[in-house]
């Protein structure tokens, strides 16, 4: 079952080549972050996707940013990583395709795919935003980590999507 990204010409690492995100993670949880340079959400996030990715590293869950602007260069997304602190692999969807696989709508989003490759959750990442100015002070719902929880446990997210607040992705021009 597994969704292979090796036909997805435009998902590229940053030295421009295509990659499959999902190759060397067979066997493995697989988690997509998409995410923009430019989006004060999604900059917001990198302490929280961080922390969530450290957390659940010592299981076997492999993370991937997912860089959704197709005019962000490869300089500017390590500018990115490194002012953000990220350690994550990072990749650039460049024609959308992992956008359209998953059906990610803004950033930040996360996908899940679970160890036989079928996505299991995609949505927001907590509960922090509400909408563009509601914010709480902290999250009362971890929605990313209570999937991954399910999927290490055997089972399957009691919540599939969960609607995202953040910056939407815009269509290819």
């Amino acid at each position: 079952m597994w969704t292979t990204t090796s036909q997805l010409s435009a998902v590229l690492d940053l030295s421009g080549r295509p990659i499959d995100l999902f190759d060397q993670g067979r066997g493995q949880v697989t988690v997509l972050i998409f995410i923009r340079s430019d989006c004060p959400i999604s900059n917001r996030y990198a302490p929280e996707v961080q922390r969530v990715a450290d957390r659940f590293a010592t299981q076997g869950v492999r993370f991937w940013l997912v860089y959704v602007d197709p005019d962000e260069n490869p300089q500017a997304v390590e500018r990115h990583l490194a002012e953000y602190g990220y350690s994550l692999p990072a990749a650039r969807d460049t024609e959308h395709q992992l956008v359209a696989l998953t059906g990610a709508r803004v950033t930040p989003e996360a996908a899940v795919y679970n160890s036989v490759g079928s996505m299991v959750y995609c949505g927001r990442i907590d509960n922090r935003y509400e909408g563009f100015n509601r914010r709480r002070s902290a999250p009362t719902k971890r929605d990313l980590e209570d999937a991954l929880e399910a999927v290490l446990a055997g089972r399957d997210p009691e919540v599939k999507r969960r609607r995202a607040v953040g910056c939407y992705i815009a269509d290819l021009k």
